[in-house]
C-alpha cells in the first residue's frame, strides 16, 4: 500500500495529525476496511520524520478503533469512522431559559477540547461501567486541583465528584431537611434551588438584601424566627442579579452561622470565573458548609458536573449514599473528560475564553442599552434590567421569545416580597457577538415608549 498522509493539520502534534488524516481518509473513502497500512519505517521516511512519531500515530489510530495490527502481517484498516462534520440537529439544541456561558469559537482551543475525546475512546469500556458513587482516585485529585484556584485544599475524604450542582442540591436536601421543613435563601435567588426545594416540600424564606448580599442582621432574625435547616447562597456573580458578596460581608455571614450553628450550602458556579473572586465562605466556616463547584458554568452544562466539599468525611459518605439513591453516579465519561482537560490544561483555557468572552459581551450590552437600567458585572453571563415605568416583564418576555437570547421575568427568583418589573437578559450560549447586538438593539427598541410595532 502506497497510502501516504496529504495536508496534515498544522498546530497539534505530529503523531495527532497523521491518526487524524487516517481518520480523515476512511470517511472520504480513501481508505477501506481492510486496506493494509505502510510500514511503520516506510511511512517515516516518506514523510521525513521519526520513526517513533509514526509509531504512536499508529498506536493512537488503534486506540481510537480504526486500525487493528498482527504481528509479522503489518497494520489494517479497520471498518469506517463516524463522521465528525457537524449534526444540524444537535446544533439546534438550546435551553435559553438557562444561563448559559459563551460558547468557545477559537479553532486551536476546539481542538484541543477535541482531543481529550481521544483518552475517552481509548477508555471507553471501562468507562461504561457503574463506577464509584462519587468520583475515582484520580478524578478527586483532579477535583482538588482545580478547587485550589478557589483557595480550597481540603482532604480527599471530603472531595466528592457528583452529577451536577441541581443533582447535588437535592442529594443534600435529602441528607438534612424533611418535608415541611424550612431552608433560608437570598430574597431574590436562583430558580434552581427553588425547584429542587419545591420537589422535597421544603420551605424556602427569602432573606432581605442589599447590594452586597444578604443583610447579617436580616439573617440572624430569620434563623431566631423560622429555625430553618440551612441557608443557600450563590455568593458569586449571583443569578440573576449579578452581584458579588464582599469579602467583609462573607465574613459577618460565617459569624452568623458559627453562632447558631446552621449548615450552608454554597453555590459557587461563578466563582471560578472572575480573575479575582472573594475567598469562598467555605473557608470561614468549613464544618458547616456544602461547598458546590459545579462546572455548568465554568466548562459546559453537558458535562452534568460538579466538585463538592463536604463539610466532614462523614458527610461526604451521606452524600454517597444519596448520589447513589439518586442518580447512582456522576457520569464516568464525562468524569474522564473533564480530568483529561484539567491534566492537560485545556480546562484552565475554556475558563479563560469564558472570563475575555463574558467581558466582551458585558461591554456589548452597556454601549447598546446605555440609559437603561440595570445591574451588570464584566463576567456575568447575564444582566438584570429594570423596565422603564409603563413596561411590563410579560410583555417584553412575549415580544423577545423568537430572538436568540434568553429573557426571563423576574418572577422565577423572587421569593420575598411581590416580583418586580425586572427581567434577566442572558448574553451567553451560541449566540455569536454580532447576534446578541442585533437582538439587544430589538429589546432596547421593545422599551422605548410606543414604538414597538410588532
Amino acid at each position: 500500500m502506497h497510502w501516504i498522509p496529504t495536508a496534515l493539520e498544522n498546530g497539534k502534534p505530529r503523531y495527532l495529525a497523521i491518526a487524524d488524516a487516517i481518520a480523515r481518509d476512511i470517511r472520504e473513502g480513501h481508505l477501506t476496511d481492510g486496506t493494509r497500512l505502510p510500514p511503520q519505517r516506510k511511512l517515516a521516511e516518506r514523510l521525513g520524520i521519526d520513526f517513533t512519531t509514526v509509531s504512536r500515530a499508529y498506536t493512537e489510530a488503534r486506540a481510537r478503533g480504526h486500525v487493528e495490527s498482527h504481528v509479522g502481517r503489518g497494520t489494517f484498516i479497520r471498518g469506517s469512522v463516524v463522521s465528525n462534520a457537524p449534526d444540524m440537529a444537535r446544533a439546534g439544541e438550546e435551553d435559553l431559559s438557562m444561563n448559559m456561558p459563551p460558547e468557545p469559537t477559537d479553532p486551536a482551543l476546539r481542538r484541543r477540547m477535541q482531543e481529550g475525546l481521544g483518552y475517552v475512546s481509548a477508555n471507553l469500556i471501562d468507562l461504561l461501567r457503574y463506577q464509584s458513587t462519587t468520583g475515582s482516585d484520580r478524578d478527586k485529585a483532579a477535583a482538588s486541583s482545580w478547587l485550589s484556584m478557589r483557595g480550597m485544599v481540603p482532604s480527599l475524604e471530603r472531595v466528592a465528584v457528583t452529577p451536577g450542582a441541581h443533582a447535588t442540591m437535592a442529594a443534600i436536601l435529602s441528607i438534612i431537611t424533611r418535608p415541611g421543613d424550612v431552608v433560608l435563601c437570598e430574597a431574590v435567588t436562583y430558580p434552581g434551588i427553588r425547584n429542587v426545594a419545591g420537589r422535597f416540600g421544603v420551605k424556602l424564606v427569602g432573606v432581605e438584601m442589599d447590594a452586597g448580599g444578604v443583610l447579617p442582621d436580616a439573617l440572624e432574625a430569620a434563623i431566631v424566627a423560622h429555625g430553618p435547616k440551612a441557608l443557600y447562597l450563590n455568593p458569586t456573580l449571583q443569578n440573576p442579579t449579578t452581584l458579588t458578596i464582599p469579602a467583609s460581608r462573607r465574613e459577618e455571614i460565617a459569624a452568623v452561622l458559627l453562632r447558631h450553628e446552621l449548615t450552608l450550602i454554597e453555590d459557587d458556579a461563578y466563582g471560578f470565573i472572575p480573575t479575582r473572586s472573594p475567598a469562598p465562605i467555605a473557608l470561614s466556616a468549613p464544618e458547616l458548609t456544602w461547598h458546590i463547584g459545579g462546572l455548568a458554568k465554568c466548562i459546559g452544562a453537558g458535562l452534568r458536573l460538579a466538585y463538592t466539599i463536604a463539610p466532614t468525611p462523614r458527610c461526604a459518605f451521606h452524600l454517597s449514599h444519596a448520589i447513589r439513591a439518586l442518580s447512582v453516579m456522576p457520569s464516568p465519561l464525562s468524569s474522564a473528560l473533564m480530568t483529561q482537560w484539567i491534566e492537560d490544561g485545556t480546562a484552565d483555557s475554556i475558563r479563560r475564553f469564558v472570563r475575555s468572552e463574558s467581558a466582551a459581551r458585558q461591554t456589548i450590552a452597556a454601549e447598546v442599552l446605555r440609559g437603561f437600567t440595570f445591574r451588570a458585572a464584566d463576567n456575568a453571563f447575564n444582566i438584570w434590567l429594570e423596565l422603564p415605568a409603563g413596561v411590563t416583564r410579560a410583555e417584553v418576555v412575549a415580544r423577545m421569545a423568537r430572538r436568540p437570547i434568553g429573557v426571563t421575568p423576574s418572577d422565577a427568583f423572587t421569593v420575598l416580597g411581590k416580583p418586580e418589573e425586572k427581567i434577566r437578559v442572558g448574553l451567553g450560549g451560541s449566540v455569536t457577538r454580532a447576534d446578541l447586538r442585533e437582538a439587544l438593539v430589538f429589546l432596547s427598541n421593545t422599551m422605548a415608549p410606543n414604538t414597538f410595532m410588532g
